[in-house]
């Protein structure tokens, strides 16, 4: 298992189905102000894994590229909500700044692809997803972590797929 330190490590997917997987188990530990950013080129694996994240977060809806709308809400069935921000259509940082994402964070988690582009706006305090394309179906996850919150919920994640925490490699 790639441990690159303590507030990050890396993961790689050998199918879609399996980069959902991993989504699911981000997704179940997600819970309202959590931001979740996710850096990779077109076709990278960005929605796919949110397919993953919103279901095992308990999302009752599918989930699509919200890249023509840029946001999709998608709720559980005790009315909660997830947002799932999509930047780059962003055409400036003010409009990043009228989509309101302090609300939406206060509603639930919140997921933005191509945060690199609106990064002055968003929380410091987050997780950050690298994916990178490796053939038809491989994808290398690199999660990093800002803030306590993040590193707890990055351990817990690293424990849920490997069956280890960092704290076990000290």
């Amino acid at each position: 298992m790639p441990i690159l330190d303590a507030h990050a490590f890396e993961f790689f997917s050998h199918s879609p189905e399996q980069t959902r997987r991993v989504g699911m188990r981000l997704g179940g530990l997600l819970r309202t102000g959590d931001l979740v950013c996710l850096q990779g080129d077109l076709g990278a694996g960005k929605t796919t894994l949110v397919q993953g994240l919103a279901r095992g977060w308990g999302a009752r809806d599918s989930v699509a590229s919200p890249t023509f709308v840029l946001v999709n809400i998608y709720r559980r069935a005790d009315g909660s909500q997830l947002a799932h921000f999509d930047a780059y259509r962003v055409e400036s940082l003010a409009e990043a700044e009228e989509l309101d994402l302090e609300t939406l964070l206060a509603e639930g988690p919140l997921v933005v692809e191509w945060p690199e582009r609106v990064d002055p706006v968003l929380a410091p305090a987050r997780i950050w997803i690298y994916l990178d394309a490796w053939g038809e179906e491989q994808r290398t996850l690199r999660f990093t972590a800002d803030g306590p919150r993040f590193e707890t919920m990055l351990d817990e994640l690293r424990q849920a797929i490997y069956g280890v925490s960092d704290a076990a490699g000290d």
